[in-house]
């Protein structure tokens, strides 16, 4: 059973950091890459970051440069180190398992709420 658990959510001020992190179980962690994604209240899922099975990663436009997603493979837990934050950058940070089986059979964490105050 894939299970995707997010912590670290909180609040902080801007220009503060934050990292959040997502510990999974339930399949072979190193086999897989992970994603970040986050939606703020009445927006789209927006897609974050992604670190691949080799460690190398991805970042949206929007966090590049102040956002770094990391992997630690004993651990099976994924990081999302938050710096520079910006009041946009509040919203539900998601852990995600992408599946060979499509978009629909994706796994999803419940969630970290991240508020940054201006």
């Amino acid at each position: 059973q894939v299970q995707l658990v997010e912590s670290g959510g909180g609040l902080v001020q801007t220009g503060g950091s934050l990292t959040l992190s997502c510990t999974a179980s339930g399949f072979t962690f190193n086999a897989y890459a992970l994603n970040w994604y986050r939606q703020a209240l009445g927006k789209e899922r927006e897609w974050v970051a992604q670190v691949f099975a080799d460690g190398s990663t991805n970042y949206a436009d929007s966090v590049k440069g102040r956002f770094t997603i990391s992997r630690d493979n004993a651990k099976t837990t994924v990081y999302l180190q938050m710096n520079s934050l910006k009041p946009e950058d509040t919203a539900v940070y998601y852990c995600q398992r992408p599946s060979r089986g499509g978009a629909a059979y994706a796994y999803w964490g419940q969630g970290t709420q991240v508020t940054v105050s201006s």
